[in-house]
């Protein structure tokens, strides 16, 4: 009797030992080795591993997997079009914007973080560009229309209808000019300068006819004396108003060749950036500039922006993807990892399942051994 349970037990524990140890090593030669073991130019059967050997096609079926069950368009699409999401994404987008909005940097130091230098100038430069262009185009277009047709007729209006107040301001200006020292003085200059390129004759008799008074002290009250005339404001106006309409039958080329074209581009240029002061707007802080705006920005511009952005997304996230190609990065990162890594991994996930398999290979070994046994002791 001492005997049968030895049997059966020797049995029973060879079988346990067995099933066990080979589930355990089947286990194992899932990774290991991880490289090809040789003896001479003969290559040890099972060696590598069958991760290690199947690590590429593995790679790509992984890759596979994501794309066409993980990762679809389809799931990414009904994300991206969840209200909670939306909502979400509003809410975080805000925040962000609302930190940079409220920022006391000026606009200049937030460009140069973007690696963006001298950000006022580059506006200038592009903003000088654009009306050169904008110029040369119109000009083209402009160039054998008159320039009464341009400009708009209220405007033409307007201005002949300030022509006699520009005539008063013009001879009460001169009045007051011819009436100090300095206009007495440049009268004298101016008549000194006439005496003295006259002939011989002429200048003697001047100077006999005048004496010992300055020729200027005689001009100046004449001078005077025809400013303070009614009729020489209206022959100033009359004169203006008729330079006025000779410009404005001129055509738009006969104006640009007369002032010339520089001059124009550069009145032009300097008019707009009289008004736009770009170097003040670059170096105000966002907060300064975005105080009246802000409100809008953050309760209607952003989500308005967001719901845009996730609708764009979801329309175009097909596209995207496939440009992406996120199988081949999948792929990618995947063969980047070391098979020393993929193993652990894969254990600290199914470690306990896998410790159960082997538990499971002796009990069946160890159930074989039972039945051996018993077999043997029946024939037997």
């Amino acid at each position: 009797m001492k005997e049968i349970f030895t049997t059966l037990f020797m049995m029973v524990a060879t079988g346990a030992i067995i099933g066990g140890v080979t589930n355990y090593l089947a286990i194992k030669m899932i990774f290991k080795p991880y490289k090809a073991i040789y003896i001479g130019k003969w290559r040890l059967p099972f060696t590598p591993g069958l991760i290690p050997k199947r690590r590429g096609e593995m790679a790509e079926q992984m890759g596979k997997l994501v794309i066409n069950h993980l990762l679809t368009p389809e799931g990414i699409q009904k994300k991206l079009q969840n209200e909670r999401f939306q909502s979400m994404l509003t809410q975080f987008a805000a925040v962000e914007v609302e930190k940079k909005l409220k920022t006391e940097e000026t606009l200049e130091q937030l460009l140069e973080q973007l690696d963006i230098n001298e950000p006022a100038k580059m506006a200038e430069d592009k903003i000088g560009t654009f009306l050169e262009i904008k110029y040369e185009n119109w000009m083209r277009e402009n160039q054998d229309v008159a320039i009464k047709e341009i400009i708009p007729q209220k405007l033409v209006g307007k201005v002949e209808g300030e022509l006699p107040q520009l005539s008063n301001w013009i001879v009460q200006s001169a009045k007051n000019y011819f009436a100090s020292e300095e206009g007495k003085e440049s009268i004298q200059r101016m008549a000194d300068d006439f005496v003295q390129k006259r002939s011989g004759m002429i200048k003697s008799m001047l100077q006999m006819f005048l004496g010992n008074v300055k020729l200027g002290e005689k001009l100046q009250p004449e001078i005077i004396k025809f400013l303070n005339h009614p009729g020489t404001e209206e022959l100033l106006t009359s004169l203006l108003r008729k330079e006025w309409r000779k410009l404005l039958d001129k055509r738009t080329a006969e104006f640009e060749e007369k002032i010339g074209r520089d001059s124009l581009l550069q009145f032009i240029k300097q008019t707009v950036f009289r008004f736009v002061q770009v170097h003040e707007i670059f170096q105000m802080p966002i907060s300064q500039l975005t105080a009246t705006i802000r409100p809008y920005i953050i309760s209607e511009l952003i989500p308005k922006a967001s719901v845009g952005l996730s609708k764009l997304l979801a329309d175009k996230i097909s596209v995207l993807m496939e440009k992406m190609k996120l199988n081949e990065i999948v792929k990618e990162q995947v063969d980047s990892f070391s098979v020393e890594r993929l193993e652990e991994m894969v254990f600290s996930i199914i470690n306990k399942e896998l410790r159960m398999i082997t538990f499971l290979g002796a009990l069946l070994g160890g159930l074989v051994g039972v039945f051996q046994g018993i077999s043997a002791i029946w024939i037997l």
